[in-house]
């Protein structure tokens, strides 16, 4: 379970680094870092998840930055390394599903035939309360043996809800809240949530609750070192 929470939080962190030319909300710069703290329901340590900045390029109007990403447990063991990259061009931060998939878990299939795709999810620089924003969704397909397994992921119902000031142990940031639904649908089992996201200019994501069906938190996030 512990690795879920994981694998979830860095698929909605992973856009903690865009381009300050290019996006409002995420700075780009190399050897910009910050490190995000996963809690379960418990509230105690799921893991951490430190990123880093270790490369930008610009071509034409696109900015492509490669990050870094490390993922541990919550005793510091190594779960996963993955570099991905993220782009921006057009006032809007583009997350590519395919570069955001965790080496780690690809490995795992490294001898079968996996097919990867999906849409991006987008976050445009100019956010006001009551903006609806677009979908997004990521679809897995492993062939075992003749036998075909297939995972999907859909991210709907993204709309800013609010503005509220968040203080972490990274400091104190003005936020816009975004909240929005995931539907994963895998070996013939469905199961849906919903959450909430924390976004500051210049920093990216600061926080993250993930509610189950009766409205509790199953899972949190939260931004807990930054530095550029």
């Amino acid at each position: 379970m512990n690795k879920l929470i994981l694998f979830f939080a860095l698929l909605f962190t992973g856009t903690n680094a865009i381009s300050q030319d290019c996006s409002r909300f995420y700075p780009l710069s190399e050897g910009t870092t910050m490190q995000i703290t996963s809690y379960g329901a418990n509230e105690k340590v799921a893991g951490i998840i430190d990123y880093s900045v270790d490369n930008v390029q610009t071509n034409a109007d696109v900015v492509t930055a490669t990050m870094n990403t490390t993922i541990k447990d919550k005793k510091g063991a190594l779960i996963a390394e993955t570099d991905y990259e993220v782009s921006c061009s057009d006032d809007v931060v583009s997350i590519d599903f395919k570069s955001m998939m965790s080496q780690h878990s690809l490995k795992q299939f490294e001898n079968l035939e996996t097919e990867v795709t999906g849409t991006n999810l987008d976050l445009p620089n100019n956010l006001s309360v009551g903006q609806e924003l677009p979908d997004a969704s990521m679809n897995i397909k492993i062939n075992m043996s003749g036998i075909n397994m297939e995972t999907a992921i859909n991210i709907n119902n993204r709309k800013v809800i609010g503005k509220e000031d968040v203080t972490t142990p990274a400091g104190t940031f003005s936020c816009y809240v975004i909240s929005y639904s995931t539907d994963l649908s895998t070996m013939g089992m469905n199961q849906s949530s919903n959450a909430k996201q924390w976004i500051s200019e210049g920093v990216g994501m600061v926080k993250q609750e993930d509610y189950n069906k009766k409205g509790r938190i199953s899972s949190s996030s939260l931004l807990t070192a930054f530095s550029k």
